[in-house]
């Protein structure tokens, strides 16, 4: 077991990567957005760079779930990890709802709240995000895991929304995060997470300022402000400047008030479910290290995009668990063609194909969008070919392709080395004019290629989805920052 270095992104099963790369009590806060059992598949929507064009898609995440062996295990895991409390309960549960979804996602749940409580320091805490689907379950869950005693909060994030014709219920508007410190000692800072008082609530306590606060006939009001409850209202919007289309993305406000009120600047923030990055980005805004993991390309890629846009170079990071060296992309290639794509697609500059589930996908891998004629987005396809074989027709298919979508530039993207007749196929495709140059209409471009350093011939590139917004770095000061005691 090693501590890994500040600032990490991880690939992978983040079970996998807890217990490979976090070291025991080495993260001071963390904060945990997991899939909600919501038996739905999301997708990350984005438009064309130039906004024209009907919304499209790509599916980010499955949250559907089913017992079986990987469930079994998870029971098995527990059973042995020496908490006996967590194993009673999971068996109790096991007895009382049977072995379905339900229970699947709750021992995939409960075996990594083991490894998160063990990499916590024993003055950090643990903010887990849930909805009512399994909220109740997982505060149990929590519980066993941390302690009764150490439950701080139930905070509800309010939001709001059009509701559906012929509702029978009330709007369900909120989520739940549960706040649990892992030692009878927490950072809670205090100050950092003041809140201004009201005109209205100032007057009522204008017997004048006393010591630190404003003195009223029953009551004394901080001067610096009050102390937020636990209900809080932060917004989204869809279509606004902070929204990367990410299915599941949380406010950055919502994870700034979490990450300074309980963290310091230095600490370490983890995020096991980091999905579109929002909790590192607060992380990095604040001056705090790093550790996040996804087991998607596509997280890791619109988290790398994310904060190479709003830092511009200021954050500084290593990505682990990603195709290194041309061995380790072949084995990806091999073991997963799926994730191989969506990693070539984003590694290349593009964008894996729009369509939302495996297959089906008419002959299109991905996308990538240039600058063409008069300063005007085009787009460009994508084909990907992970197999050991390849062969002519495959290229004169992507050429097929083209046509039939009405796309100048296309690229043919394999693991395997072109034969000479693949070549010629893409060669007699031609070159297109362009003020930047000529190009190539159908280029092959390999994974040799990648790892010499090399990049394809197209014209300048257009960022494929939603630009990360200009990040300002605030400074890191925290005043009041102190230990609360029970």
């Amino acid at each position: 077991m090693r501590t890994a270095p500040a600032n990490q992104l991880y690939y992978g099963d983040n079970l996998d990567v807890l217990r490979d790369h976090v070291a025991t009590e080495s993260v001071d806060l963390i904060y945990l957005d997991p899939p909600f059992n919501s038996n739905a598949s999301y997708n990350i929507l984005f438009k064309s760079p130039d906004g024209a064009g009907a919304d499209a898609s790509i599916e980010a995440f499955d949250d559907t779930w089913a017992w079986g062996p990987a469930a079994s295990a998870a029971l098995m895991d527990i059973t042995e990890s020496g908490n006996h409390s967590l194993h009673v309960l999971m068996q109790a549960i096991r007895t009382a709802i049977g072995e379905n979804a339900m229970m699947a996602y709750l021992a995939m749940m409960a075996v990594r709240l083991v490894e998160l409580h063990r990499v916590l320091k024993p003055t950090g805490s643990l903010f887990l995000h849930c909805d009512p689907t399994a909220s109740h379950y997982l505060k149990l869950v929590l519980d066993a895991v941390f302690g009764v005693r150490q439950f701080r909060n139930e905070i509800v994030w309010l939001y709001t929304g059009p509701g559906s014709p012929g509702v029978r219920q009330f709007l369900r508007k909120h989520d739940t995060i549960f706040w649990y410190a892992k030692g009878e000692t927490w950072t809670f800072n205090v100050d950092a997470v003041r809140q201004p008082h009201s005109a209205k609530t100032k007057a009522n306590y204008k017997g004048g300022l006393v010591g630190s606060g404003f003195v009223g006939a029953d009551h004394v009001i901080h001067d610096g402000g009050k102390v937020p409850e636990d209900w809080w209202e932060f917004a989204i919007a869809p279509r606004g400047k902070e929204y990367l289309g990410y299915p599941t993305q949380k406010p950055i406000k919502l994870l700034e008030r979490i990450v300074a009120a309980a963290s310091n600047p230095g600490d370490v923030v983890l995020d096991p479910f980091c999905g579109c990055g929002t909790a590192v980005d607060a992380a990095q805004k604040l001056g705090r290290r790093w550790i996040g993991i996804d087991i998607t390309h596509l997280s890791i890629g619109l988290i790398e995009k994310r904060l190479t846009e709003g830092y511009r170079g200021a954050a500084t990071w290593q990505t682990i668990g990603v195709p290194a060296d041309r061995e380790s992309a072949e084995r990806l290639a091999a073991d997963d063609p799926h994730q191989f794509q969506q990693w070539i697609a984003l590694k290349l500059g593009g964008w894996p194909w729009k369509g939302g589930k495996k297959g089906g996908d008419r002959g299109v891998d991905g996308y990538f969008y240039y600058v063409g004629a008069n300063g005007q987005t085009e787009t460009g396809v994508i084909s990907v070919k992970a197999g050991a074989h390849v062969n002519p027709s495959m290229v004169r298919d992507l050429g097929r392709v083209m046509a039939r979508d009405g796309h100048a530039l296309g690229l043919f993207v394999c693991a395997a080395t072109p034969t000479r007749g693949m070549a010629d196929e893409a060669a007699s495709h031609g070159l297109i004019q362009t003020e930047f140059g000529r190009f190539p209409a159908l280029q092959i471009f390999t994974l040799a290629e990648l790892f010499q350093d090399r990049h394809p011939r197209l014209p300048p590139l257009v960022s494929p989805n939603r630009r990360a917004s200009r990040v300002e770095v605030r400074p890191s000061h925290q005043p009041g920052s102190q230990r609360e005691l029970l």
